[in-house]
């Protein structure tokens, strides 16, 4: 599974950064990184956590 960000949307609230930051991060600069190129098994549920929690709904995982 992959993350992917909707950046129109994202508003760089850092929930999801908050929740996982192996896999989401924002910059000085406000701008949401995906740190990994798949989501590794071990953190699946926790990224789906943090994509529904995003405020924004601008986060959704795919195949």
């Amino acid at each position: 599974m992959k993350v992917v960000p909707d950046y129109d949307a994202c508003e760089a609230n850092a929930v999801c950064a908050g929740l996982v930051p192996e896999v989401f991060e924002v910059d000085d600069d406000d701008n949401l990184n995906i740190l990994v190129d798949e989501v590794p098994d071990n953190l699946l549920e926790a990224v789906r956590h943090a994509v529904r929690s995003c405020p924004k709904a601008a986060l959704r995982l795919a195949e």
